[in-house]
């Protein structure tokens, strides 16, 4: 199922958020990270980025705490490795889901994150709380 939801949002992910002003120019999905000598390891369902941004998106078919919370790791380890790696630009993160309680919803906006909820034939982007998180 988790599957499913990718393929309903990834198409137009990249546009959707260009629309919002970031200028995305790449897109990769099932991005791994595998860095042995300093022990860093995730994987990035939908990874969009340009020459200043990157946006990590997590994509789950029934979003729970424990995804916004393991999202929260995974961009702490992105923003480390990119450290390591001189990589300058500034990370923010996305969740996706089919089914988002709005208890969940509302942690993840708190926490720094777009929200990605299926709208009709499409999907709706929510802005966090505030200013949106980066690291």
């Amino acid at each position: 199922m988790g599957e499913i939801a990718e393929y309903m949002v990834a198409p137009g992910l990249r546009d959707k958020f260009n629309e919002y002003g970031f200028n995305f120019s790449k897109t990769g999905r099932n991005t791994e990270v595998s860095d042995r000598y300093n022990k860093i390891f995730f994987e990035i369902d939908i990874f969009l980025e340009n020459y200043e941004k990157a946006m990590l998106v997590e994509v789950k078919t029934n979003l729970t705490e424990k995804n916004i919370e393991a999202h929260i790791e995974r961009m702490e380890k992105m923003r480390k490795y990119a450290d390591l790696h001189n990589d300058k630009r500034s990370f923010l993160g996305a969740v996706a889901g089919v089914v988002i309680p709005k208890n969940i919803k509302d942690l993840a906006l708190n926490s720094g994150f777009y929200v990605i909820e299926p709208s009709g034939e499409t999907f709706s982007i929510t802005s966090p709380h505030g200013k949106p998180k980066e690291w």
